[in-house]
């Protein structure tokens, strides 16, 4: 059976978005068992680990590249891998996966922002509106519809802290828009995993010396591999596949199903409820966001 590109791309980006979902269902089954520098630098470990293999070779051919590479790569490194795993994972312990999976999908919007401060990109009615809809769906989910949590500063700590991982993975973003490039997609990539790594070791070896080593379960162990193989290495491969096949755009709004995965997955495996507020800031979000990325 043929499968056109542009079906495949598709069901490439649709696969990435699914596994990527996932992603938040370890960071709410793991929030009492692992801390979070710990857990993302297990998380990058076992993705540098398994990429290394692969990419060994090349990099060391590329190793001059690398080495000019190095002033652009920290500052993406050390927003990209270090700090958002992290506080996704911190704020996992104290606001629900379908929460996390909503507040992430407003990471696009962020980028028009800091594009418009940093790149000087247009900012169009459209996109100001998108803006608008989108952040009202995220003030929404903070705030469970009532506007007294605003004033008396009665919202959950973990949606801040999702929400500050969703600006940084925007300024991640801009970061990544204007690498100069000349590094292969699996050098890059190990060259991010490992310089990540380093910053996220003191920072782990501070929770351990502080909590302890964590008990890792077999359930654990699985989890671990699950983002690590899954959310760091397949899922980035398919949806680099999916953005040559159809392009970003369209790959883009099938990433904005991420809610969707995440909030059926954590009903059915974590029992947490979902309610109209989840809908209605789902609504705003994903709608304000195809109203700015389409302008």
């Amino acid at each position: 059976m043929n499968i056109s590109p542009s079906l495949r791309g598709a069901l490439f980006a649709l696969g990435a978005t699914v596994i990527w979902s996932g992603n938040f269902i370890v960071a709410r089954s793991l929030n009492q068992s692992v801390e979070p520098a710990t857990l993302s630098l297990l998380r990058w470990a076992t993705a540098f680990l398994g990429l290394l293999p692969f990419a060994c070779r090349a990099a060391w051919s590329q190793r001059a590249a690398i080495k000019q590479s190095m002033p652009a790569m920290i500052p993406m490194a050390l927003l990209g891998v270090t700090t958002f795993n992290a506080l996704l994972y911190k704020a996992a312990h104290t606001t629900s996966a379908l929460n996390l999976s909503l507040i992430a999908t407003s990471t696009p919007v962020f980028i028009i922002l800091l594009a418009r401060i940093f790149l000087r990109e247009s900012l169009t009615v459209r996109k100001m509106t998108g803006l608008t809809v989108a952040l009202a769906g995220v003030v929404l989910l903070i705030t469970g519809g009532d506007p007294k949590r605003l004033t008396s500063l009665e919202f959950s700590i973990g949606d801040l802290w999702m929400s500050l991982a969703a600006v940084i993975f925007a300024a991640y973003s801009i970061l990544v828009r204007r690498f100069p490039g000349g590094l292969s997609q699996s050098v890059f990539l190990l060259t991010l995993f490992g310089t990540g790594i380093i910053f996220l070791i003191p920072w782990a070896g501070w929770e351990i010396f502080t909590h302890g080593l964590p008990s890792v379960t077999l359930g654990a162990a699985g989890a671990i591999l699950y983002v690590g193989l899954g959310a760091s290495l397949a899922a980035y491969a398919m949806w680099n596949s999916a953005v040559t096949s159809i392009g970003p755009s369209l790959a883009g709004l099938i990433y904005y199903t991420l809610p969707l995965f995440s909030g059926v997955s954590a009903f059915v495996l974590l029992g947490e409820p979902m309610g109209l507020i989840h809908l209605g800031s789902a609504g705003c979000i994903l709608g304000g966001i195809l109203l700015a990325t389409r302008g």
